[in-house]
């Protein structure tokens, strides 16, 4: 019989005050969670679940069987773990607010924006526009991940990438590369990246641990039903979708830090559309706050992916900047921490309004007494 505890933030609170104090600061970060939902799962299927606050935390704990209670005891802690920042070449980035990382897609055939930026002069003006913007990170990407994509190779995806990291490089800019590839990320490295973002979570390439452990930078590890194949989204069949993307994720921090990587150095995404429906989508969307519960910073990306148009009478991927502000402000109110989109300057202005609100309850004590 296997038995796992999870422990999800579902009660929120502009500040601490409003519980007198009986609320934890989430990741560090501009949330505050003041109620959770302790669940024991047993081989699979949902069994108890248990409703705690801070302080009735640690008796709901000790209810749980023989063999839960350390790994919940340690999601609890994790849940209230501040993440040091990012340090990425000259730049420094802050984890304790929301930050946007601006994709640059130097694909033909990205879902999106599929040969908009090719060519270096291209791909040097977006960077510049996004980081003008307030991008913290440019993500570079030189092979689609959208079904049906074909497989690049590796030197393909390399002359596709690199001349635009160079360029990125050159203004200053933090720059990750988005590849699956151990060849991508070593050229990627070499010509000024900083972070790796591996949609396949280090498990398609053989070698790609060994490159990001070696290089000592920090990774983004996704969750992909098919990381392990060519298609990505191959295999997404799920009991629990959220539980199960969460022990996915976990295995996959695991063999990293098994692999060698410091675990300052790992990131996990949930991998929003990757082998998953709409419904799963949705569900991930809603209990982002207990992927905090893994103690690594989040990334989210959900800027004009499929679900939106879902949503939104079938509007087409330009046409979806409302519903990626409204999923990225989502992830902002379940403190996480890197928003990857498209549409940086709308975004950025909706994370400043977004902290800006935070900020003032912070140090509104108008409705307690003097």
């Amino acid at each position: 019989m296997i038995q796992q505890a999870y422990i999800r933030p579902i009660g929120f609170v502009p500040g601490p005050q409003s519980e007198h104090g009986n609320a934890v600061r989430l990741a560090g970060g501009m949330v505050y969670a003041s109620r959770f939902a302790v669940i024991l799962r047993r081989d699979g299927e949902v069994a108890e679940r248990w409703l705690a606050a801070p302080d009735t935390m640690a008796a709901v704990l000790g209810q749980l069987p023989d063999g839960c209670g350390a790994d919940a005891e340690a999601q609890w802690s994790n849940l209230t773990l501040a993440h040091p920042p990012l340090e990425l070449g000259a730049r420094t980035v802050r984890l304790d607010q929301p930050q946007v990382m601006g994709i640059l897609n130097v694909t033909p055939d990205s879902f999106s924006d599929g040969g908009a930026h090719d060519g270096p002069d291209g791909a040097r003006a977006h960077a510049a526009a996004m980081l003008e913007a307030g991008a913290a990170i440019i993500d570079v990407g030189g092979e689609s991940t959208r079904p049906g994509a074909k497989p690049l190779w590796e030197g393909d995806e390399i002359a596709r990438a690199v001349p635009a990291i160079e360029a990125s490089a050159g203004m200053g800019a933090a720059i990750s590369v988005d590849t699956r590839k151990a060849a991508v990320m070593e050229a990627a490295l070499e010509a000024g990246a900083h972070l790796v973002n591996d949609v396949s979570g280090l498990a398609h390439d053989p070698r790609s641990a060994e490159v990001v452990a070696r290089a000592g930078c920090p990774v983004v590890l996704m969750h992909a039903p098919g990381a392990a194949g060519e298609d990505l989204h191959e295999g997404g069949s799920y009991g629990n979708v959220v539980l199960d993307v969460f022990d996915a994720l976990r295995a996959r921090r695991d063999a990293a830090l098994e692999a060698g990587i410091a675990a300052r150095n790992i990131l996990l995404d949930p991998g929003i559309g990757f082998g998953k429906s709409l419904a799963d989508n949705l569900a991930l969307i809603n209990a982002l706050p207990l992927f905090h519960a893994l103690g690594h910073p989040l990334l989210l990306g959900a800027s004009r992916k499929r679900m939106v148009g879902a949503l939104s009478n079938e509007a087409e991927a330009g046409d979806r900047l409302g519903g990626s502000l409204a999923l990225a402000l989502e992830g902002m109110r379940a403190g996480v921490q890197l928003h990857r989109v498209h549409d940086v300057p709308e975004t950025v202005q909706a994370r400043n309004v977004w902290r800006g609100l935070r900020d003032a309850a912070l140090t509104d004590f108008g409705d307690l007494p003097g």
